[in-house]
């Protein structure tokens, strides 16, 4: 097993799953469990200036070796997974050889991750993978991140012939529920530009990402009993059925692809007193992630007047914007790593990010942060997997990025 597979197998142990409805920081326990192990390996591996503050950021420091005039670099990777599904007790598989067919994750369940449904799984023919067992997701999102900044690490320190800046690593809490980079520290980290590892498939290279917020929605209905209602009930439930059918049913995650943006329900809880739905908004163009969140609320405004007022309520909150208009302007940063990869023999694979990484955020705080590929698929579901070369390019292609810059 190589190195940052056994890195990768270790911190997939740690449940870490953040949770959107907790306001401490980070939102999850596990999540400060997994950061202090971090600070033990990190130390021992012989990076300086190791560090977690109090909202569980983890920091450290890898010092130059040359006397040159070199940016310093930060790479960042997220320790939390997602909220949708379980992350606890993981049991990865690992598929030797791939052999293109259907491999079945979970016979009991009937889970099957199969080319059918995923053709990409098609080019992994003859690599090993690593998958779920049909039960939890895996953690690739973005442990894999985590474990192939670790190794890259690793190796620059074992192979001191190796010239490079000062290199600045760091590792998050609570991306999957958009607060990632609320508490980071840009002066502490104190990078000229960064990177995070939280892409997907090998050689995507991402620099434009949605603008992001939240919606919750509630629904306030009136519960009487059901053999003299006629006239009083208020179904919140009938209600909420109504307002998701007010919704465009073309502009969904499932229906759209490329720049194309849409409005996703991630959660809906309720009865006939009240309900809530949880919506995530999503545009890579700002006129029209503005005119989404108006429509949502427009929809709100229409169901008060037919039922009454403060009926259905509305709770909109920003979550990122798009780094385009932050890394455009030192666009060597996406060079320098587009270049990193053709010299590592993965082709580039220069893409909007369908989602959000810290690194929209940071971008906007002033440090450059385009995002790199780990080599995952199938995030936040049990059909998740990855490829152990796609993680092993990645750590070449980290090192390949800071010898680069020691070469400018």
């Amino acid at each position: 097993m190589s190195n940052v597979v056994e890195k990768f197998i270790n911190y997939i142990s740690f449940d870490t799953r953040s949770n959107e409805e907790v306001e401490n920081v980070p939102t999850t326990s596990g999540q400060l469990v997994l950061a202090k192990a971090l600070v033990k390996e990190l130390e021992e591996i012989g990076m300086k200036e190791v560090s977690v503050d109090e909202n569980g950021y983890v920091m450290a420091t890898l010092p130059s070796n040359t006397t040159k005039e070199i940016p310093t670099i930060g790479f960042i990777a997220h320790m939390d997974t997602s909220p949708e599904i379980s992350g606890k007790n993981i049991n990865p598989k690992f598929v030797e050889d791939y052999d293109g067919k259907d491999i079945v994750l979970n016979e009991e369940k009937s889970v099957i991750l199969s080319p059918k449904d995923f053709p990409e799984l098609k080019d992994y023919i003859g690599r090993t993978l690593i998958t779920t067992d049909g039960t939890t997701l895996l953690g690739a999102d973005d442990k894999a991140g985590i474990s192939e900044i670790v190794t890259a690490m690793e190796y620059l320190i074992n192979n001191p012939e190796i010239k490079h800046g000062t290199i600045k690593v760091a590792f998050t809490p609570d991306e999957e529920v958009g607060r990632g980079s609320d508490h980071f520290n840009v002066e502490k980290f104190n990078a000229d530009l960064a990177y995070t590892l939280d892409g997907g498939a090998i050689g995507e290279l991402e620099y434009e990402n949605f603008n992001a917020a939240s919606a919750k929605v509630t629904i306030n209905g009136r519960s009487v009993h059901p053999g003299s209602a006629k006239g009083t009930m208020i179904n919140s439930m009938l209600i909420a059925g109504e307002f998701m059918s007010m919704l465009p049913e073309n502009e969904t995650p499932a229906t759209t692809e490329g720049y194309e943006g849409f409005y996703h329900i991630v959660t809906l809880n309720g009865g006939v007193e009240e309900t809530k739905l949880q919506y995530i908004i999503r545009d890579f163009d700002e006129k029209n992630f503005e005119k989404r969140k108006k429509f949502m609320t427009s929809v709100v405004k229409k169901l008060n007047e037919k039922y009454g007022k403060n009926t259905v309520e509305i709770e909109i909150k920003e979550q990122y914007r798009n780094m385009k208009e932050k890394i455009e302007p030192v666009k060597h940063v996406v060079d320098i790593a587009f270049q990193a990869m053709k010299e590592v023999n993965v082709v580039p694979k220069v893409q909007p990010i369908r989602g959000g990484t810290d690194g929209a955020m940071l971008s906007f705080k002033g440090l450059p942060t385009p995002n790199i590929f780990t080599g995952g698929h199938n995030f936040h579901g049990k059909y998740e997997y990855i490829p152990v070369y796609s993680m092993e390019k990645a750590v070449e292609v980290i090192v390949k990025i800071i010898e680069l810059y020691e070469k400018m």
